[in-house]
């Protein structure tokens, strides 16, 4: 680990999927690609997203459309509850 972490030697895949594992946490996040620790760990979100992708552009389109249209309604729905 300790070579890991001085940059001395570069994880395999498979060990840094066991890592992660161990850390209960994604690799995303070991690599710093995230801030967050348990983006796409729920396996329920992660078919969906993996659904979305296979949409065709027009579909994927509208669909994301309405996502984002929900999540602001959210927020603003938040910021008027202060």
């Amino acid at each position: 680990m300790g070579k890991y972490e001085r940059d001395e030697m570069i994880p395999s895949i498979e060990v840094a999927k066991n890592i992660a594992k161990i850390l209960d946490t994604t690799v995303g996040y070991i690599l710093g690609e995230t801030e967050q620790v348990n983006i796409f760990k729920d396996p329920v979100m992660l078919n969906r997203f993996n659904d979305i992708e296979k949409l065709d552009p027009e579909n994927k389109k509208h669909l994301l459309s309405v996502v984002d249209g929900f999540i602001q309604a959210l927020k603003i729905k938040n910021i008027a509850a202060l």
